[in-house]
């Protein structure tokens, strides 16, 4: 089982300004955070720090990174608390439209930390092939792999400083944003039985992103601020840039609810599921929209809207307000996993 020592430069998705592709035109911009060429070119600013897996002593988690696949550089950031007894595993993507986003992300890590420490779980991030260089499913079959990694590891017995301390029959997917379709979108091509010894007990949707080519109230009337984490045109940009050609978005990839899923939601062997939604997120109708399907189609659903905050808050935000929230999120989670 080979281990790594984040180095930027291990990874391909870790996109850095260049100027010296002035004269080619861009295809497609999402200003700040990526700029994509006709000639194929990508370009990602690199406006969140990214981080080595070191957490401060006194948050009682240990961390390390470990390469899943050497062919295509995915890679797990590891976080396991201090514990006298077995934790759930929570097998986390982090978000970005697909198209953005580390592990390694500074904000992530501050997160996935405080979470593992707060909520008492063990926590696997997977760091997955971006779009549009590797556009869906792509990161579907990244997670996938990664399960059956962690499946052979706990099989063989290699991993005994993380396994020891992790019940392996309370596995988790999780994820916000695009990290949280990822875990939706496995859970429904997962087969179970291929998983021993894991199995799996929940998924937890934080703000999943989903999307369609008809608007819901809260993608046409919401206000969002320019320094907003997911604006409507951004929202457009990353389908685009991650859905197969000639698809739309109500491929069921992003619309599980619209007429393009082979599968219908009541036949789908779906997980229980905790979906969290932030009030002043565009997303905010299409995820209560999911949920009440969900009701619906006879499957176990809890979901909690966190007031006076928006996409992404318990990472990107600072605020007093988005603090507690998260903590509040942190604690829901916390219930979900240790029941």
């Amino acid at each position: 089982m080979a281990t790594i020592a984040m180095d930027p430069s291990l990874s391909p998705q870790i996109g850095r300004g260049s100027n010296q592709h002035g004269a080619v035109p861009v295809k497609e911009e999402i200003q700040g955070l990526i700029k994509v060429y006709k000639d194929g070119h990508v370009e990602r600013p690199q406006i969140v720090p990214y981080v080595t897996p070191a957490l401060p002593s006194e948050l009682g988690v240990t961390t390390k990174d470990f390469v899943i696949d050497n062919f295509t550089n995915v890679w797990a950031r590891f976080y396991v608390p201090k514990s006298n007894w077995k934790l759930p595993l929570v097998v986390y993507f982090h978000g970005g439209g697909f198209c953005v986003g580390s592990a390694a992300w500074s904000c992530y890590h501050e997160f996935l930390g405080k979470l593992a420490a707060k909520a008492g779980c063990l926590i696997v991030s997977i760091n997955y092939r971006l779009a549009p260089e590797n556009p869906l499913p792509a990161a579907y079959e990244d997670g996938v792999k990664c399960l059956m990694w962690l499946k052979q590891e706990a099989l063989k017995g290699s991993s005994e400083w993380w396994s020891k301390q992790c019940n392996l029959c309370s596995v988790f997917l999780a994820g916000d944003s695009a990290g949280a379709n990822i875990a939706h979108n496995m859970a429904t091509r997962l087969n179970s039985n291929n998983l021993y010894p894991l199995t799996l007990k929940g998924t937890i949707l934080i703000q999943p992103f989903f999307g369609g080519e008809a608007r819901t109230n809260s993608e046409k009337n919401m206000v969002q601020s320019p320094r907003s984490a997911l604006s409507l045109p951004a929202s457009d940009t990353y389908w685009r840039l991650a859905l197969p050609c000639g698809t739309n978005r109500d491929h069921p990839w992003c619309n599980p609810l619209g007429k393009g899923s082979a599968i219908k939601m009541e036949e789908m062997k779906l997980l229980p599921t905790l979906v969290c939604i932030s009030e002043m997120d565009i997303l905010r109708d299409r995820n209560l929209e999911f949920c009440a399907a969900l009701r619906e189609a006879g499957k176990k659903v809890e979901h909690v809207l966190y007031k006076g905050v928006g996409h992404a808050f318990q990472v990107l935000s600072k605020s007093q307000l988005s603090q507690s929230r998260a903590n509040e999120m942190i604690a829901r989670v916390k219930a979900f996993v240790n029941p």
